[in-house]
């Protein structure tokens, strides 16, 4: 039987460099869109709301399409609604509360590579969680070459000047560590719950939270046309496609051999983020730090022996 598009090897790097893309397309497109809304640094309901509405409608988006192609989409007990408001309100509101906050205060450039640390909090949860995903020293030393990125990335124009930012540099790492986690705990979901099901309401409820949070702290959006509209209906659809393609991927693929991927996300983001949002790419401390993060996570998730993929026919 011929393999479908989502075995063969060509089909596979094609799709999840595709993923990788759009999420890389995702900082350039935020900042972007901070401009074009007119929301400040400051204005966290203007942040909220803007963040909320972009998830809600990938939400909508994505179970249209889950239901479409005739998956369980209503099939949900008191147990399902109760976990899939738990991974809505951490994997998504409280992820991107502290990840839209963060990037308001941080450069896109810097942003792609912090958010990268997600990637060696997963190494070190799924160590203490899982009997067989253990911390190995190959592992180890990728998680350190990782730390040694994101401490590089964070320098300034000297050596011994660290230019850090709590609500910049600080809430990006925590929005990384709650991604990890709340993965973790998606994992557990999707054993009884089809992923593209399951990824589209906890996308809908953390949009709808972050809505709501948006509008109880005044948020606003002033400066809503076309052109800004049309990029949030972009940014809605990245996460929407990125999510029903890497659930197809991870259904008829190793884990591993998808997550290697990942590094592609960092490079698309830097790269992205310097050609339209004319940022500085040239900085010896992006250079250095774009390049251990890439090492590191290519360490972290680099299987242990070649994975078992098809040669496009």
């Amino acid at each position: 039987m011929k393999p479908s598009i989502y075995q063969t090897r060509s089909g596979v790097f094609a799709l999840a460099t595709l993923c990788c893309l759009l999420w890389g397309s995702a900082y350039p497109a935020i900042k972007t869109g901070y401009a074009l809304l007119h929301i400040a640094p400051s204005d966290i309901g203007s942040q909220m709301l803007f963040a909320g509405w972009r998830f809600a409608l990938a939400g909508i988006i994505l179970l249209l399409t889950a239901a479409a192609m005739r998956k369980p989409v209503l099939d949900l007990s008191a147990a399902r609604i109760r976990k899939l408001a738990v991974l809505g309100l951490t994997q998504t509101a409280i992820q991107y509360v502290f990840f839209y906050v963060g990037l308001a205060h941080a450069s896109g450039v810097k942003a792609s590579i912090m958010n990268a640390t997600g990637v060696f909090f997963s190494v070190v949860l799924a160590h203490f969680i899982y009997a067989d995903d253990r911390l190995t020293g190959r592992k180890a030393l990728g998680c350190l070459i990782g730390f040694l990125g994101v401490v590089v990335v964070n320098l300034g124009g000297g050596a011994l000047c660290f230019d850090f930012s709590p609500m910049g540099e600080g809430f990006l790492i925590i929005a990384a560590f709650v991604l990890a986690a709340s993965s973790i705990y998606g994992k557990q979901v999707s054993r009884d719950m089809d992923p593209m099901v399951m990824t589209g309401w906890q996308l809908l409820i953390g949009g709808l939270i972050l809505t709501g949070l948006g509008a109880a702290g005044s948020g606003h959006m002033e400066g809503l046309d076309m052109r800004s509209g049309g990029l949030l209906l972009y940014m809605a659809l990245l996460s929407s496609i990125a999510f029903a393609i890497w659930s197809l991927l991870l259904k008829h693929n190793s884990v591993g051999l998808i997550a290697a991927f990942n590094f592609l996300i960092p490079i698309f983001g830097v790269a992205l983020s310097a050609l339209f949002l004319g940022e500085s790419l040239l900085r010896w401390s992006y250079l250095v730090a774009l390049l251990l993060v890439c090492i590191g996570i290519w360490l972290v998730t680099r299987p242990g022996s070649r994975p078992d993929i098809q040669d496009a026919a």
